[in-house]
């Protein structure tokens, strides 16, 4: 308790000026290792976002082989029954078909996210200049 005494005596017997100095020269401190810390976390989870984006890409080699695989024993099995090129055009007009449509529903889901036009804010940002002039010519008069 003798300790916190001593300091509390130490820090009566300093100027104000002084007081503030150290009050800044603490807070800056504090804020370069808040933000060393918040560094560091960030650069450690960006390693393992990077190794799991790099999972997601090989994900995506492995199914596009997956996929050709599945063409070539669809086309296999269509061969069976009518000439390969009849299966390969009705193999081909399936997957257009497919990608259309996700196309067309991704065309769709963009277009909604896409933020409304800003004439609404350009019209309050107008107005709210209009009053802000309106104000300033009061306050000289």
């Amino acid at each position: 308790m003798s300790a916190v005494n001593g300091e509390s005596s130490e820090l009566r017997s300093q100027s104000t000026g002084n007081l503030i100095k150290q009050l800044s020269e603490q807070t800056t401190t504090l804020v370069r290792k808040e933000i060393e810390l918040a560094r560091t976390e960030l650069r450690d989870k960006g390693k393992v976002a990077g190794a799991g984006a790099g999972m997601f890409g090989g994900a995506g080699v492995l199914a596009l082989l997956a996929a050709g695989t599945l063409t070539t024993l669809i086309l296999a099995l269509l061969d069976k029954a009518m000439d390969l090129w009849v299966a390969a055009l009705i193999v081909t007009i399936v997957y257009a078909a497919g990608a259309a449509a996700l196309a067309a529903i991704g065309r769709d889901r963009v277009k909604r996210a896409m933020p409304a036009a800003p004439e609404q804010t350009v019209e309050t940002v107008k107005e709210d200049v209009q009053w802000a002039k309106s104000q300033a010519r009061s306050a000289r008069r």
